[in-house]
C-alpha cells in the first residue's frame, strides 16, 4: 500500500526499560542495528499496527508496555534504486514513518525474537538512548535522528542533554539548504517593490542627512544661490 507519492505507511517503535534504555536489535544474518518497525495494513491505525508489529517482530503484547507519546507527522526515508524490486522501480519511493515511544512494563524474558516463522532480529541488547548511528543503514540515519530528538522531551531533561555532538548527529547538509532556501524567499520578499501608499523599506530605514537630492530640488537650491550672489553685488 503506498501513498500518491510513492510512499509506504509503516510505524517505528523506540522501547525503554527503567533506566531509560532502548531495545537495540541486530538484523538477521546482518551486521546493522535497528529498532522494530513494519508497515501499516490498509484499515489499519497507526497504533494497531504498532500493537501487531510489536508482538510480531519482539514478542510483546499491549499489556507489556505503555504508550510514552508518537511524532506528531510522518517522518521520512528514501530507498535506493538498488534496494528497489525491478518491479516496482519508479514507483515505489520509501517509508514514511509514525514513530511510538513504549516503556516495557514486563520482564526482559517477555521478550522473544521467535515470535513469528520469519524472524527480524537474531540478537538484542539495551541500548543507551542515544543510539550510534553509523550502525545504523545510512539511509535511515536521519530519521532516526529526527524521531530521537522529537520524542526525548518525553523523558527526563537530563536525556537530551546527553546528545552526542557527533558529525551524525549534526544538522544535515539537506536541513541547511532548507533553511537556507527560506531565507532567500524572505530577503525577495522584502525587496519586492513598494505598492501605491506604502513606504520603501529602505528608504524608510535610511538616516535623512544621506538622503539623495532629486535634481529638481538642485536646481532651486542653484537659483537661490545666484540671487543671493546678485544681491550682495548690488
Amino acid at each position: 500500500m503506498l501513498d500518491r507519492e510513492g510512499y509506504r505507511p509503516n510505524v517505528g517503535i523506540i522501547l525503554l526499560n527503567q533506566n531509560n534504555e532502548v531495545f537495540w536489535a541486530k538484523r538477521i544474518r546482518e551486521k546493522s542495528w535497528q529498532f522494530p518497525q513494519g508497515g501499516i495494513q490498509r484499515g489499519e491505525s497507526p497504533t494497531k499496527a504498532m500493537y501487531r508489529e510489536l508482538y510480531e517482530e519482539i514478542g510483546l503484547k499491549p499489556e507489556h508496555v505503555r504508550i510514552l507519546g508518537r511524532t506528531r507527522t510522518w517522518l521520512r526515508y528514501n530507498v535506493p534504486d538498488h534496494y528497489i524490486r525491478r518491479d516496482s522501480k519508479g514507483i515505489y519511493k520509501g517509508q514514511k514513518q509514525i514513530w511510538f515511544l513504549l516503556r516495557l512494563e514486563a520482564r526482559d524474558s517477555s521478550i522473544s525474537l521467535r515470535t513469528s516463522s520469519t524472524p527480524e532480529f537474531d540478537a538484542w541488547r539495551w541500548h543507551p538512548f542515544w543510539v550510534p548511528l553509523d550502525a545504523v543503514i545510512e539511509f535511515k540515519r536521519e530519521v532516526y535522528r529526527n524521531a530521537l530528538d522529537e520524542l526525548v522531551p518525553l523523558l527526563p531533561q537530563e536525556m537530551k542533554r546527553r546528545r552526542p555532538r557527533t558529525q551524525l548527529y549534526k544538522v544535515t547538509s539537506l536541513s541547511v539548504s532548507v533553511t537556507t532556501e527560506i531565507n532567500v524567499r524572505v530577503k525577495a520578499k522584502t525587496n519586492v517593490e513598494p505598492t501605491e501608499g506604502s513606504k520603501s523599506l529602505g528608504a524608510q530605514g535610511a538616516p535623512k542627512k544621506f538622503a539623495a537630492k532629486s535634481p529638481k530640488r538642485n536646481q532651486n537650491y542653484l537659483r537661490r544661490r545666484n540671487k543671493s550672489k546678485r544681491i550682495v553685488k548690488s
